[in-house]
């Protein structure tokens, strides 16, 4: 007899938040926030300036103590285990900070002896290779462009190869180049290690996060994949008409749902909608003797709900 056994795959928490906040003294930074974050998950971690963003992130990193809650990361307490956090996690704050006068290869087996690393010179080889400094090693860090100097940060970062990586503004300065070049690096790095990056950048995000958190005033108001926010923005629905020809507004319009419709060009409407209509005005559209060309549903950019869920009148 053949027994067949199915293995789903074990969803691992990698990283864990409860009611974790932090207070300057009448200012409340992070405000009780909760999440989990899987293995091998990269996560977008987006909010307005003075959102909480970096605060979180030094608080998930030892760097800065909770006022309360606690943190988890790689199966150890923050405030219990902090050498152990330390020796699974690698961060790259958002002024990445080096020593100018030192020489990339002196700085990086200086990160690998904090860390006790046996094989220091091949595991510096290995990281230089990986993160693309090759041709840059041999020289001081103050010599370096920027772009050059994020890799020595990563580098840095990835050393003692930890199971979560914090990255706090990344690209922040570069030129298109050079972000290109470390977001593959952030990629390549992220297909097995947990990922929590800090951006202002939407394109960021999209390229290269499975899933986004959106942190305003210090609170979470949205933890999910980006193709499922717009639900939780409670934004609108946006469908364009191509059709063979004119077609009275009314017929349009009479569609239950129907917010607005506005001509756009000959033969072309743009319907704004509370939710997605296409097969309700596909036979809208036939009954009233027109065909329809093109219809196209077009979604929210994730611009767009940042800017719902981060409005000050917005209410989840």
């Amino acid at each position: 007899m053949c027994i067949k056994v199915l293995f789903s795959r074990i969803h691992i928490v990698s990283v864990k938040v409860i009611n974790l906040k932090k207070v300057f003294g009448e200012q409340v930074a992070v405000d009780s926030i909760n999440f989990e974050i899987g293995e091998g998950e990269i996560v977008g971690f987006l909010g307005p300036n003075g959102a909480g963003k970096s605060t979180t992130m030094k608080m998930l990193t030892g760097f800065l103590p909770p006022t309360s809650g606690e943190s988890w990361v790689a199966g150890f307490n923050v405030a219990k285990h902090p050498l152990e956090v330390k020796q699974n996690i690698g961060y790259l704050p958002e002024h990445n900070p080096l020593y100018l006068d030192v020489y990339v290869k002196e700085y990086l087996l200086f990160c690998a002896g904090i860390f006790k690393l046996k094989n220091k010179e091949a595991r510096v080889k290995e990281i230089i290779e990986k993160v693309g400094l090759t041709p840059e090693y041999k020289k001081k860090i103050g010599q370096l462009s920027k772009g050059y100097r994020q890799r020595v940060g990563l580098a840095q970062a990835l050393i003692h190869d930890p199971k979560v990586l914090i990255l706090d503004e990344p690209t922040s300065g570069l030129d298109p180049n050079q972000i290109v070049d470390i977001r593959n690096v952030i990629k390549e790095f992220g297909k097995d290690k947990t990922v929590i990056l800090s951006t202002h950048i939407m394109q960021e995000a999209l390229a290269l996060c499975s899933k986004v958190m959106i942190i305003n005033h210090g609170v979470i108001v949205a933890n999910d994949k980006v193709e499922n926010l717009q639900n939780t923005a409670k934004t609108k629905t946006i469908i364009v008409l191509q059709l063979s020809k004119e077609i009275d507004l009314i017929h349009l319009e009479a569609v239950p749902g129907v917010l607005h419709v506005k001509r756009i060009a000959a033969h072309k409407y743009e319907l704004e909608c509370a939710t997605d209509l296409r097969e309700q005005l596909f036979f809208a559209v036939a009954q009233s003797g027109t065909a329809i060309l093109n219809m196209q549903l077009e979604q929210q950019s994730l611009e767009e709900i940042f800017k719902v869920l981060t409005n000050p009148n917005f209410k989840k």
